[in-house]
């Protein structure tokens, strides 16, 4: 497989680095993720009518281009939110969103969107299962791909502490586009580990679409 650009891991460098840094990652994490995240729910609740425009007002999105939120970790919200405000995600709307919140104004929308049920778990593509829980679950070891488990879990919820994101139930279109984002080089959201931009690059494009629809209807 080729790709664009020479990442700066190798191919085992790869697994070593996840796992390790999934293990800290857990081991430093309080039982309870929610203590990251001292927000109110309710005024996140109330500040969240902007935000139902394009995600809905329960946080389920009805364009399958724009993210679920429902469910979604809080922590892993508030440094999305953050990243848009600072530039680390490019996105016209969401940049100038992000610049009217204050700190404040993000953890008590991350909060809110936190405490709402997931949205319903779509259908995956019978055809693409088999290629992509064997991504999922067991990864690529000659390409340098580490299981997607590792870090979001058997079921896709994620990991809220490490503000690892659910993947769970997430619209295939747009996880396909996040997936390709990374690869490109176009979302760099995860700063100068590079983990997912190093992952994504060494899948096809097979691969992240077969994995994007296998995340919609994973329960």
């Amino acid at each position: 497989m080729t790709t664009r650009r020479q990442s700066a891991l190798r191919p085992g460098a790869v697994f070593g680095a996840v796992l390790a840094l999934n293990g800290l990652l857990f081991l430093s994490a309080p039982a309870g993720a929610e203590s990251l995240v001292d927000g109110d729910a309710e005024a996140g609740k109330a500040k969240s009518i902007t935000c139902s425009a394009c995600h809905g007002a329960e946080g389920v999105s009805a364009n399958p281009l724009w993210p679920n939120l429902a469910g979604q970790g809080a922590p892993y919200i508030v440094a999305q939110l953050k990243n848009f405000k600072q530039g680390r995600r490019n996105n016209a709307l969401m940049n100038a969103q992000a610049m009217t919140l204050s700190d404040q104004d993000m953890i008590d929308l991350a909060a809110y969107f936190a405490s709402l049920p997931p949205a319903a778990k779509a259908v995956a593509d019978p055809s693409l299962v088999d290629r992509a829980e064997a991504l999922y679950r067991g990864g690529h070891n000659e390409n340098g791909v580490p299981a997607c488990i590792a870090c979001h879990g058997p079921q896709g919820r994620g990991n809220a502490a490490a503000a690892y994101p659910a993947l769970n139930g997430q619209h295939a279109a747009y996880a396909a586009k996040t997936l390709a984002d990374y690869a490109s080089g176009e979302r760099r959201s995860d700063r100068q580990v590079q983990i997912m931009r190093t992952i994504a690059e060494r899948l096809t494009q097979d691969d992240r679409q077969a994995l994007a629809s296998y995340l919609q209807g994973l329960k």
